[in-house]
């Protein structure tokens, strides 16, 4: 057995097996677990996935959103147990792996095209055939 497949081995079990569907350019909230002196709550931040890297246990996201102007990015493990879970809340069509290009963009620029854009044409005319 190499060197990477023990590794592989112990990290198994450290590895999150309940994960929706992340793609590039979806919007997603995620539970962060807080831990302030004795109590625990949990914060929700929602934003557009803008990166991903790494593989298995080393899996990193990074997730960008606007605040009155002010573009915010905050980069989790995905494995961490800081993370409560992942929500997908809209699905959107990305071209590029990386979308590092939306810190520069400002208005109605910033927004990217529904997945779901081209699915209403193609049922309508299903509609209208039968």
């Amino acid at each position: 057995m190499g060197h990477q497949q023990i590794l592989e081995s112990v990290n198994a079990d450290a590895i999150k097996t309940d994960l929706p569907r992340l793609d590039i350019g979806d919007t997603i909230n995620v539970h962060c677990r807080i831990v302030e002196g004795e109590k625990e709550r949990i914060q929700i931040f929602q934003g557009t996935l803008i990166s991903r890297k790494g593989r298995g246990i080393n899996e990193m996201i990074t997730v960008r959103r606007v605040v009155d102007d002010i573009g915010i990015e905050r980069t989790w493990p995905i494995n961490s147990p800081f993370i409560s879970k992942f929500e997908v809340m809209r699905r959107a069509d990305a071209r590029r792996a990386k979308l590092y290009f939306l810190r520069d963009r400002v208005g109605k620029s910033r927004r990217l095209r529904d997945r779901r854009r081209g699915l209403k044409h193609i049922q309508a005319e299903t509609a209208g055939a039968q």
